[in-house]
């Protein structure tokens, strides 16, 4: 398995990088004036920095400072080469049982961050240095990540897939995948309904750029790389926080504080103005939007599994809606990041604050719906016992509720057995 995942991880590796070589390379001869100096290694090096920075590593520019501003975009196409490689892995064999996906995807990780390292290492020049710790641990995560997907994918089906993960931490999942494609829904439609208000704006930024037909279809795949990363300052901006475009500027649904923004046209999106952006009653309504995606969390963590103790109904709706709002810090952690060393060193929604806000909104909206729906399923199942004596009722001891985790329901079938008392030894 570890030659196996060796051989996956350079293909997908070098896969991509010929890609990116070769794209490079046209650019270099049919556009020699865009300073891709020292001949072809100059090309090589270019086309590892772009490969790098797909991979969401930082780059230092002498004399302006740490780029971190990353399209998330860019992180799809080597992700998906080694999704690719992971199903080669399960197709050849290596991979027969669900537990080991995890071994497949270390053998592709570990090789794969060496190579990453070893890339980054060579892409130095006198002007441009990428980050070496981002470049080894983003390659590890990325591998680990798309490698074990991909494995886990060749191996069965989703829906056998689910039904091989216990109820319970399936329940989680889950509930933080609905969670997190509702948000994900809700930032992307938020996010084009500000574009289309700032039209004229984004039309206007085009126009002043005159990039002209090869530079109008850059500027469109550098616009959609950048998608992922207006979804989730979306996101952001709907729990509150929002996000800020350079040291000392906000921009939150209360009203944005900006300074001088750059031509780029998807920047047209962003609200402008002390005043809010939106009316009153459709600023409310953008501000119960995670709360909506906080209570399916909920739901679907005690719809999948449901549990008789009532006390433990919360804690597992707060823990669905908690690991949710990690993901969705790590994710505004990722979606900014510097622009040099000026006054736009800070750029983007701050990781941690929009974390601690989604636990708050997310996490605890979870845990009360998953709570009241926990108590609503132990009540519809007890109203469907067979009648029992009257003088049962009153003086008998309390039947013992259980759930049948192997039942064909997906484990959230309840059964009562009024007996479970007089089992004597």
């Amino acid at each position: 398995m570890l030659m196996a995942g060796g051989i996956a991880a350079l293909a997908a590796a070098g896969g991509g990088l010929a890609v990116l070589v070769t794209l490079t390379l046209i650019g270099w001869i049919t556009a020699p004036h865009v300073g891709l100096g020292g001949g072809l290694a100059g090309v090589l090096r270019s086309a590892g920095l772009l490969w790098l920075v797909a991979h969401h590593v930082e780059v230092t520019v002498r004399g302006v400072g740490r780029i971190g501003l990353l399209p998330l975009g860019l992180v799809l196409l080597p992700a998906a080469l080694i999704e690719r490689a992971g199903r080669w892995m399960t197709h050849e064999g290596h991979v027969k049982r669900l537990r080991d996906v995890g071994l497949a995807a270390l053998s592709i990780a570990f090789p794969y961050a060496l190579f990453t390292g070893a890339v980054a290492v060579a892409s130095r020049t006198a002007l441009a240095a990428p980050s070496l710790w981002q470049a080894v641990t983003t390659g590890f995560g990325i591998a680990f990540l798309a490698g074990g997907f991909g494995a886990a994918r060749g191996l069965a089906p989703w829906r056998k897939l689910a039904g091989r993960v216990p109820p319970r931490a399936r329940s989680v999942l889950l509930g933080m995948v609905a969670a997190l494609a509702m948000l994900a829904a809700f930032g992307a439609v938020l996010a084009a309904a500000s574009l289309a208000i700032h039209l004229g704006s984004y039309k206007a930024a085009v126009s002043a750029l005159n990039p002209g037909i090869g530079g109008s279809a850059l500027l469109l795949l550098a616009s959609l790389s950048y998608l992922p990363n207006s979804v989730v300052w979306a996101i952001a901006y709907m729990l509150g926080p929002g996000f800020a475009f350079g040291v000392g500027t906000a921009v939150s649904p209360s009203g944005s504080a900006l300074g001088a923004v750059p031509a780029f046209p998807m920047l047209a999106a962003v609200p402008v103005g002390v005043r809010a952006a939106f009316p009153p009653w459709l600023g409310f309504f953008i501000l119960v939007l995670p709360y909506l995606a906080g209570a399916l969390a909920g739901l679907m963590t005690v719809r999948i599994a449901p549990t008789p103790t009532l006390e433990a109904a919360p804690l597992w709706g707060l823990l669905t809606g908690s690991l949710t709002a990690a993901v969705i810090g790590f994710a505004a952690k990722l979606s900014g990041g510097p622009l040099g060393a000026g006054r736009l060193a800070s750029v983007g929604p701050a990781g941690g604050e929009v974390g601690l806000v989604a636990v708050l909104e997310i996490g605890v909206t979870a845990a009360l719906v998953a709570g009241a729906a926990n108590w609503l399923i132990l009540r519809h199942h007890i109203r469907r016992l067979p009648a029992a004596p009257a003088a049962a009722r009153l003086s008998g001891p309390l039947p013992r509720l259980v759930v049948d985790q192997t039942d064909d329901d997906g484990g959230h079938r309840i059964y009562v057995d009024p007996w479970a008392n007089d089992i004597t030894d």
